[in-house]
């Protein structure tokens, strides 16, 4: 029971996914055919969110709801990171679904999607398996 709020705020997140139609493979479609802004504003306006959320956690130290502080660690570019996001790309593009949306589009009906589900589930299996071996 702990952990109820996590679940509400789970809940409030898959249904503002739905309602903003993020989920809809056609709304994903139309942005990797480049023939709708709507998923550029909503993933550009997440983007900007993120940005003014760091930068007030920084600014006025905000803490976990538990007291500790929050360490923003830095970040580090590398090769592996563009094969990796043209191998997210393409699957995304594919199954018209991101790993964000999937469990609300599951809820959503779409249970076909439970296949990429159990993709995303392999690959990152897959992906643990073959961490040392791949480009760093």
């Amino acid at each position: 029971m702990k952990n109820i709020k996590y679940l509400i705020a789970g809940v409030f997140f898959g249904i503002v996914l739905v309602k903003s139609q993020v989920i809809s493979w056609f709304r994903i479609q139309e942005m990797f055919q480049l023939t709708s802004f709507h998923m550029y504003g909503v993933i550009g306006t997440a983007v900007v969110t993120g940005i003014i959320s760091i930068q007030l956690i920084k600014r006025f130290n905000i803490k976990t709801m538990a007291g500790e502080p929050i360490a923003i660690a830095p970040k580090t570019f590398n090769k592996g990171q563009i094969f990796g996001g043209i191998i997210f790309g393409l699957g995304w593009a594919i199954t018209g679904a991101c790993p964000g949306p999937l469990f609300a589009q599951i809820g959503s009906g779409f249970t076909i999607v439970a296949v990429t589900l159990l993709s995303a589930i392999a690959g990152t299996w897959l992906y643990g398996a073959l961490q040392s071996k791949l480009p760093h």
